[in-house]
């Protein structure tokens, strides 16, 4: 299991566009890929999974890849999030 933390610097927070983009990223992976913030877990592969955690500006989210190909998966991810919306890595 490999695990990356972000913040969500972006306004508008996780919405809808970012989600459908991080969403397909995750397709292409077999590992198990999930965003957590707080208590809360998201299965990334899932657009209404990650609408459903809600994520807004200020908050701390973590990715988190676990299976065969989950380094890939995680470098990807990550740059598919940072690509959706402006976030400072930690």
């Amino acid at each position: 299991m490999v695990t990356h933390k972000l913040v969500v610097a972006e306004i508008a927070g996780l919405h809808l566009r970012p989600a459908g983009k991080i969403s397909e990223v995750s397709l292409h992976f077999q590992c198990k890929v999930q965003i957590k913030k707080g208590d809360q877990i998201a299965n990334a592969k899932s657009v209404l999974g990650l609408l459903a955690a809600r994520v807004q500006q200020g908050d701390e989210i973590e990715v988190i890849c676990d299976g065969v190909d989950e380094k890939e998966a995680l470098k990807a991810v990550v740059q598919a999030i940072q690509e959706g919306f402006e976030l400072q890595s930690q």
